[in-house]
C-alpha cells in the first residue's frame, strides 16, 4: 500500500482515548435511487459472497491511518475479501490488515469533483483493486457505469465490463448496476427478483405437488378398481370350480349308478340261468 501522508502530533499533549466515529454524520444517499441502488448493490454481492471468508459493507467509514480518526472515508459499497463475515460499526486497516477489493460509488453531478478525483486519487493510494463510479440518474457519466482497475500504482479505465476479484459481469439495467456470474451467466438476483423468483417457484411447486397428488389419487383408484376386479375373478373362478366339482360329483353319482345298475343285471342274469325267469 502506497505511504499515506499523516499529520504530526504535538508530543506534550498527555494521550488519551482514541475514538473512531460509526458515523460521519452525513445523509447515507443524496436520492431515493441512489439509495435504492446502494441497498440492491449490497444485498446482491452479499448473496454474492455467502459461504465464502468475505464481508461486504455499505455507508461505514473506512479508516485508513491508526490514530487519526478524521482520516477516513465513506465508500457507499465496499468488498472485502480474506476477513470474518458479518457487518461492523466501522472499517479499520490496521486491524482488519486487509484493504478493499472493490469499491462503489453511486455518483451524482454533485459528488462527482470528490469521486472522480479526491476519492479516485484515495483508493488508488490504498490501492484498492477496482473502483466502479456509477452514476443511475446519468447526470455526468452518460453510460452510468464506469470502472478502474490498478494496474501498477494507477487505475485505467475497465473495458470489458468485468470485475476480476468478483469473478461477474457487470451491466446497466434501468437504474441499477445488474451482476453476473462469469462462470454460469445467471443473474444475480435483487431482492424484489427474489420475492418474484420465490412466488414463481412456491407456486410451481404447489402446481406438482396438485398434479402429484392427483395421479396419486388415480393411480389409488385405479389399484382400487383392479384389486376390485381380482376379487371378481377370484370369486368368479371359485364359482367356476364349485361347479366343476359339483359336475365332477354329479359325474360320479352317475358313474355308481351305472355300475351298480350293471352289477344288479349281471346277477338277475345269474339268477335267470340257474332258475329260470322269475315269476
Amino acid at each position: 500500500m502506497t505511504a499515506i501522508t499523516l499529520p504530526s502530533q504535538s508530543t506534550s499533549v498527555e494521550p488519551t482515548e482514541i475514538i473512531y466515529p460509526s458515523s460521519d454524520g452525513e445523509p447515507v444517499a443524496e436520492t431515493y435511487d441512489h439509495l435504492y441502488a446502494i441497498l440492491t448493490t449490497l444485498e446482491v454481492l452479499k448473496q454474492h459472497l455467502q459461504n465464502q471468508r468475505a464481508t461486504v459493507l455499505a455507508n461505514q467509514n473506512l479508516f485508513y491511518a491508526q490514530g487519526y480518526p478524521k482520516l477516513r472515508v465513506v465508500p457507499d459499497v465496499m468488498v472485502i475479501y480474506d476477513v470474518e463475515p458479518g457487518g461492523r460499526d466501522s472499517y479499520k486497516l490496521w486491524e482488519e490488515k486487509q484493504v478493499p477489493q472493490v469499491i462503489f460509488e453511486m455518483t451524482s453531478k454533485k459528488t462527482q469533483e470528490e469521486d472522480r478525483t479526491t476519492k479516485k486519487e484515495l483508493y488508488e493510494r490504498l490501492e484498492v483493486k477496482e473502483y466502479w463510479l456509477f452514476d443511475p440518474k446519468g447526470e455526468w457519466i452518460p453510460e452510468k457505469l464506469r470502472g478502474y482497475r490498478l494496474r501498477g500504482e494507477w487505475y485505467e479505465p475497465i473495458t470489458d465490463s468485468r470485475s476480476q476479484p468478483l469473478k461477474l459481469r457487470l451491466t446497466i439495467e434501468d437504474k441499477l448496476i445488474g451482476f453476473y456470474c462469469e462462470e454460469t451467466g445467471k443473474k444475480l438476483l435483487v431482492p424484489t427478483e427474489l420475492a418474484g423468483a420465490l412466488q414463481e417457484e412456491t407456486e410451481a411447486r404447489l402446481e406438482a405437488e396438485a398434479r402429484a397428488e392427483a395421479e396419486r389419487i388415480r393411480a389409488e383408484e385405479e389399484h382400487q378398481r383392479a384389486e376390485a376386479e381380482r376379487i371378481r375373478a377370484e370369486e368368479e373362478h371359485q364359482r367356476a370350480e364349485t361347479e366343476r366339482i359339483r359336475a365332477e360329483e354329479e359325474h360320479q353319482r352317475a358313474e355308481n349308478e351305472r355300475i351298480r345298475a350293471e352289477e344288479l343285471a349281471a346277477l338277475l342274469n345269474r339268477y335267470r340261468q340257474q332258475f329260470g325267469d322269475l315269476p
